[in-house]
């Protein structure tokens, strides 16, 4: 995200200049982590669930799909996103469109 963030840097300083608040990039950012973060879930997913009949025979008193750990890990996983997307949004807001307008 801090790549595509600084790649983006201008586009950011552009939209601000022409009114874009902070909290509307914040959310192009945490919308694209999201997304991005969704596939990777829905497969992470579909891969667990196709792994857990080679796993099964190795597990002792736990059955091979607990939602419980599944719906943890996504969680976790979701949880971990957001915040690896919240810096580099925080830092496409401190942009100044000045700056940012001048570099063409």
């Amino acid at each position: 995200m801090a790549y595509l963030v600084a790649q983006r840097t201008r586009e950011f300083g552009i939209r601000m200049a022409l009114g874009a608040r902070p909290r509307d990039v914040i959310a192009m950012v945490a919308r694209r982590g999201l997304i991005l973060v969704g596939v990777g879930v829905a497969l992470g997913m579909v891969a667990a669930g196709a792994m857990t009949r080679l796993i099964a025979s190795q597990l002792f008193g736990v059955r091979a799909i607990d939602p419980l750990t599944f719906a943890a890990v996504t969680g976790g996983v979701v949880f971990v996103a957001l915040a690896a997307c919240s810096v580099p949004a925080w830092r496409g807001t401190k942009v100044d469109p000045m700056v940012a307008l001048r570099t063409e």
